[in-house]
Order: C-alpha cells, then structure tokens, then sequence
C-alpha cells in the first residue's frame, strides 16, 4: 500500500511506517497530523487487481524538527576579482508516516 501526499508544494511517495522530510511543518514532535492523498493504492488480494482511490486520507506523527545539510553557493566571475560565497540549511521535518486509510 502506498500514498502521494503534497506538502510544502512538493509532491511525496509515503508508505506506512516510513519516515520521509518534508519543509517545515509548524507542530511539535509527537502531534498526529492528517494528510489528504493525491493518489493512493491498496494492497492487491487473491490476485485481484490492487484498489486505488483519490480520496484516501493519510494519518503522519511527527518525530523532529531540524535541518538539512548545508547547500553551497559559489559564483565567480574569472578575471575580475569577484568572488561570492553562501550558505542555505533548509528546515525539515521528520514525519513517521502512521496509516493509509483508503475510503
């Protein structure tokens, strides 16, 4: 079984006890948070076609706030004695993902 959720305008494959990073979420660690799939699959039974829906709803805890690593940006212009150096973390957060329930 398996989900595509959007969040922070990116789209995410999700699986069931899975943990993914997403952009910043404002909730503390521990708080259940309910996604609406974009798409979603369900498990195929005695050779069956599997099960889909656009209405599934996902079911994520979150595990922790942080930071990705650092992203370097470096430009230079050769021959002009200019050169500019930048940093960027990005903030994430960890989501555990709980359940798919297909409706």
């Amino acid at each position: 079984m398996y989900a595509i959720i959007e969040t922070g305008g990116k789209q995410v494959w999700v699986v069931p006890g899975e943990t993914v990073k997403v952009e910043k979420i404002d909730a503390e660690p521990g708080k259940t948070l309910e996604f609406k799939a974009l798409w979603a699959v369900g498990d195929a039974k005695d050779g069956q076609e599997p099960s889909y829906s656009r209405s599934a709803k996902v079911t994520a805890t979150v595990v922790r706030q942080g930071r990705a690593p650092k992203v370097l940006v470096f430009k230079k212009r050769t021959k002009k004695a200019y050169k500019k150096m930048r940093g960027h973390r990005q903030w994430l957060t960890a989501l555990k993902i709980e359940n798919i329930s297909l409706n």
